[in-house]
């Protein structure tokens, strides 16, 4: 909210979500405050933008929760579980030669990775031998040792087209394919998953838990993977957390921007009931290695250590503030 003018041209947007929160208490409850606000905005649309910038609000609400009380936001969201969470790095433009993709995962795997996500392109929707030539050049590149996702990003438009690649999804092992079609083919996703390979839903933008209870009923996908800074902040994706708990599910969160959504995502998986995998993004965005003090590298043990200091236990790098910021 720093930096934020109001305008003539601007109050029919943004000042009545900011306004919704003046006077209120930061350290009141989060999740009422979260309601009125959600409620009081529909008439402004209840996706995109509008809850992009609800999520970040309710973010700082936390990370200013836990420093106001000196814990760690993994502290007051429950009880941290591990301090040390697994991580697996995506890797983006994987290129269309096998040299290509060796290059690309070697520069993840120098990230002490155990664990690598390929990340499709509009060519694999109609070139299989592409998508044969790639994923198994990357299983025999890295071993049985290293674990591999792939991430369609919904390049394929219907169920029928993804079973075609599904014994070779079998033969390389995949830990899970993610988001293999459009979030909107909930029957798609139905006829996908429950077929032994883990299927995820929600990272390329659903939001809020009314949308995933749709994902997880009727796409029926094993995997939630909501992003803190679009699914609602950390209190909606409390709430997906709950609902994939009373529904067997497992979940995971989607992160690709900053240190900033790194740490609220550690702090969500140091108290999580279950140890789960922390995205580790290495794309080349300045914005992703420049936002904090903090670096969080992953160890040479695979895992990246959780902040322990109060509240999301980062601080801004206020210079980088200055360069990027945009008034």
């Amino acid at each position: 909210m720093r930096g934020w003018k109001a305008s003539r041209k601007s109050t029919a947007t943004w000042p009545p979500l900011f306004t919704l929160f003046e006077g209120q208490d930061p350290l009141g409850d989060i999740e009422a405050l979260w309601d009125r606000v959600y409620e009081k905005t529909l008439h402004n649309g209840r996706r995109g933008i509008l809850i992009h910038a609800l999520s970040g609000i309710d973010i700082a609400l936390w990370d200013l929760r836990g420093k106001a009380a000196g814990k760690s936001v993994a502290a007051v969201l429950g009880t941290p579980q591990r301090d040390r969470v697994r991580a697996y790095t995506t890797l983006v433009r994987i290129g269309s030669t096998a040299d290509a993709v060796k290059r690309v995962i070697d520069a993840g795997l120098k990230h002490n990775t155990k664990a690598i996500k390929l990340c499709s392109d509009a060519a694999w929707r109609h070139d299989r031998k592409l998508v044969e030539l790639l994923c198994r050049t990357a299983r025999e590149h890295v071993g049985r040792d290293i674990t591999i996702m792939l991430d369609a990003y919904g390049v394929w438009k219907s169920a029928d087209e993804v079973e075609p690649h599904w014994g070779l999804f079998q033969d390389i092992g995949l830990e899970w394919l993610e988001a293999p079609l459009p979030m909107d083919d909930l029957e798609g996703y139905a006829r996908l998953s429950g077929r032994g390979i883990p299927i995820t839903g929600g990272d390329m933008g659903l939001t809020t838990r009314f949308e995933f209870k749709d994902m997880a009923e009727r796409g029926g996908v094993e995997i939630l993977q909501p992003d803190p800074t679009y699914v609602g902040g950390l209190t909606e994706f409390r709430r997906v957390a709950a609902l994939a708990k009373a529904m067997n599910k497992r979940i995971i969160p989607h992160g690709y921007k900053s240190n900033v959504l790194l740490a609220t995502n550690l702090a969500f998986l140091s108290q999580h009931w279950t140890e789960e995998w922390l995205e580790y993004s290495i794309a080349d965005s300045p914005l992703r290695w420049e936002m904090t003090h903090e670096k969080l590298p992953i160890g040479s043990d695979g895992r990246v250590a959780v902040p322990q200091g109060p509240g999301l236990g980062v601080t801004l790098d206020e210079a980088a503030i200055a360069k990027y910021r945009v008034d």
